[in-house]
């Protein structure tokens, strides 16, 4: 019997995910996915650690911009062309990412706090959330149930490629910035849903690289935080000039 095969009754013919019994089928993980599965979630919070220092480091001496997104992209590509053997290696390579990554997105992070610190909080928590949630959605769900889902969101990815180059070019309404915004977070946030559980199914077929795997839910999580701050800052922007409208 496979690590997933208690979370469907065939009698009932249907899935019982969230209730209690489902939880405790966490159990049913073999003890080698569940060791997996912990080193790439500590992996991810010294990652998102990494990430607010390098944020911090934009803050204090404006250090983000074009040449820390490349320094970014080269240290991803460095990582995965690392052997396995250079744990070490990876490891570092996956936090000089993380800051890297922190450092690109420390203007936005700025913007934030200038205009309102509780923003990037609520932002960060609600990706969290988010985050916690559909990982444990994947974690529940039956072996391979979610992975077919990777085509359906490549193609939105393609949409969001396209409709940001057509922009670029054409210049883009209000209405399809909103679009890009909303439609990019629901492909980001199948993403973490698709990815957690490729992980979990490459781990039962003894794909044990945590570096790698903590690397895809780290730009995940990024990718949704973004999104979702972006979301609320607009969202902010907008009652500030309703209620300055209001008062002249």
């Amino acid at each position: 019997m496979d690590a997933f095969s208690s979370f469907f009754d065939p009698q009932m013919g249907s899935r019982n995910s969230w209730s209690y019994d489902s939880l405790k089928n966490f159990r049913q993980i073999s003890p080698k996915v569940q060791t997996h599965l912990k080193q790439v979630y500590l992996s991810l919070c010294c990652a998102l650690v990494a990430s607010a220092v390098g944020a911090y480091l934009h803050i204090l001496w404006n250090i983000g911009g074009l040449l820390t997104t490349l320094g970014c992209i080269g240290c991803i590509a460095w990582l995965l062309a690392t052997p396995p053997n250079q744990e070490l290696k990876r490891v570092s390579l996956l936090m000089a990412t993380a800051v890297f990554e922190g450092a690109s997105i420390g203007p936005l992070i700025h913007l934030a706090i200038e205009i309102d610190p509780s923003i990037l909080i609520t932002a960060f928590v609600g990706s969290a959330v988010a985050f916690g949630c559909f990982s444990v959605a994947a974690m529940l769900a039956k072996r391979r149930e979610f992975l077919y889902l990777g085509g359906l969101l490549s193609s939105g990815l393609s949409i969001l490629f396209w409709l940001q180059f057509a922009s670029s070019i054409f210049g883009g309404s209000t209405a399809i910035f909103k679009f890009e915004l909303y439609f990019g977070l629901l492909v980001f946030v199948g993403y973490m849903v698709v990815d957690t559980q490729d992980i979990i199914e490459k781990a039962h077929l003894g794909d044990l690289d945590y570096v790698k795997h903590s690397l895809t839910l780290f730009t995940d999580f990024v990718a949704v935080f973004v999104r979702i701050l972006i979301i609320m800052l607009k969202n902010s922007s907008e009652k500030e000039e309703k209620k300055r409208k209001r008062r002249n």
